[in-house]
């Protein structure tokens, strides 16, 4: 039986800015989860539904982009390198 295709990453944004780079299958669900503990105006989705394991996947590339761009540093709320 082939993996679910029900996950997405996504982005959390402050005027505009990446503050958070994660991945979920229920995007309402999170948004209001990180209400609770972090500071953002925006959840974006970045992709369209994936397996998890695809999804995680893209996460770690998406920080790995992120870092690049940013001098080596992760997006504010991201503790660790692959999400």
């Amino acid at each position: 039986m082939p993996a679910e295709k029900d996950t997405v990453t996504y982005e959390l944004r402050l005027d505009g800015e990446v503050v958070y780079i994660g991945t979920t299958n229920d995007p309402d669900r999170r948004k209001n989860e990180h209400d609770e503990d972090k500071v953002f105006d925006e959840l974006v989705t970045t992709s369209e539904p994936m397996t998890a394991a695809r999804a995680k996947q893209k996460e770690a590339e998406d920080l790995e982009a992120y870092r690049r761009d940013h001098g080596g540093m992760n997006p504010l709320y991201n503790v660790d390198d692959d999400g």
